[in-house]
């Protein structure tokens, strides 16, 4: 069942590539394998309220999908995937 994204973000592009957690990388790895992933994209997260690296939004269980620069959200809860 696929969730119904009740927010949608714009993806931006930092200068400095912004910090991702020793969690976020183990959780990556299980879900994207070895893909690269860009470090510099960031957006502003609805339930946490500041800057966010995608990479942390991707691993997120809110994270609906990434359509043309643009993140849906189903704005559920700020966590990381199990």
């Amino acid at each position: 069942m696929v969730k119904e994204p009740k927010f949608v973000i714009k993806v931006e592009v930092a200068e400095k590539p912004l910090k991702v957690e020793k969690e976020v990388s183990e959780a990556l790895k299980t879900i994207a394998g070895r893909r690269i992933l860009d470090k510099k994209e960031y957006v502003v997260c609805p339930l946490k309220g500041e800057k966010v690296p995608f990479l942390r939004c991707f691993v997120c269980v809110s994270f609906v999908r990434r359509i043309k620069g643009f993140v849906h959200c189903s704005g559920e809860h700020f966590e990381i995937k199990s």
